[in-house]
């Protein structure tokens, strides 16, 4: 079956490539020219060649074509990118390679799709992976999720790669909390690092902050054991660790008192503040989401922050 990838962010051009050592892949780009020419998407993705078999081009008719379409757009764009091509993306197998929680809607990119595009198979593409390690061919194990498992393992059997192994679920609800939630802990990881409170804080944010990824799914009618998985538990330790991560990176700004690039996406912050207002509305503890929440809205700088955390009520675990 043919694939696009449509967006051409470090991640969207990372699963070009990839996939581009299967067959022939089209990847859309609004500045299609430039990395055409130079074979290399040298601003999001530099030093990462281009195979023969991967065309860019910036006619979005003509990607559209694909069987298969992965949305490699970010979050808060999908739903008016959908909205705007509809007829062009009708009947197509849809699969969301984003991850986080609508801002003003509380909702998925899954529930976005079918609303966008009714007739579309939605499905969605997460789990612990850094656009670089896809690229250079380096292992790397993802969840694929559709509501119907037949939809699932055809995407699961075209998406499959050597080095790009995908395992699916037809929990699409915990796969897009485990890969949206994980966020909003590693900004909160990164900022307990950047103010210098150790390994052992973080460890305990990361224990902490799972535990209300499960709450938010239970919630939410997902099963708690997709939440184990890649994308959850999986994801969550990739993020929370690594500077490689834009949302732990966030994180560290915030907890040295620095200023980060805006122009820098990182789905977890609009993520933080959609889930912490569901939270908040649905009566659920998660007092790490809160934390971060007046941390990037300023209603409460670090210190406040951790004495909110540390001064909670005594309680079994």
């Amino acid at each position: 079956m043919s694939v696009s990838v449509l967006g051409a962010g470090a991640f969207g051009t990372a699963l070009a490539i990839a996939l581009a050592g299967q067959g022939a892949i089209t990847l859309w780009a609004r500045d299609a020219g430039d990395m055409q020419s130079k074979r290399e998407n040298t601003r999001r993705l530099p030093d990462c060649r281009f195979p023969d078999q991967l065309t860019v081009t910036p006619d979005l008719d003509e990607a559209a074509k694909a069987d298969i379409i992965l949305l490699a757009v970010p979050m808060q764009q999908l739903r008016g990118f959908l909205a705007d091509n509809a007829n062009l993306l009708s009947g197509k197998a849809l699969v969301a390679c984003c991850k986080g929680v609508e801002l003003s809607t509380g909702v998925g990119p899954i529930q976005i799709i079918t609303q966008e595009v009714p007739n579309a198979q939605a499905a969605i593409l997460t789990g612990p992976s850094f656009a670089a390690d896809i690229a250079r061919g380096l292992p790397t194990a993802l969840t694929i999720a559709a509501a119907k498992d037949n939809v699932a393992k055809m995407l699961q059997e075209a998406l499959t790669t050597p080095s790009l192994r995908l395992y699916r679920t037809t929990d699409t609800i915990g796969a897009e909390l485990g890969g949206a939630l994980k966020n909003v802990v590693a900004i909160a990881c990164g900022t307990a690092m950047g103010a210098g409170m150790g390994e052992s804080a973080r460890a305990a944010l990361m224990t902490r902050g799972y535990a209300e990824m499960q709450r938010m799914a239970a919630y939410r009618g997902a099963d708690p054991e997709t939440l184990a998985g890649l994308s959850g538990f999986g994801d969550l330790t990739l993020t929370c660790t690594s500077e490689g991560s834009r949302n732990y990176c966030l994180g560290l700004s915030l907890g040295r008192g620095e200023a980060f690039d805006p122009s820098t996406t990182t789905e977890g912050a609009a993520t933080a503040h959609a889930v912490a207002k569901v939270a908040k509305d649905a009566g659920l503890e998660m007092p790490i989401t809160m934390a971060v929440a007046g941390l990037l809205d300023k209603s409460l700088d670090v210190k406040a922050a951790v004495n909110s955390l540390l001064n909670r009520p005594l309680k079994e675990e």
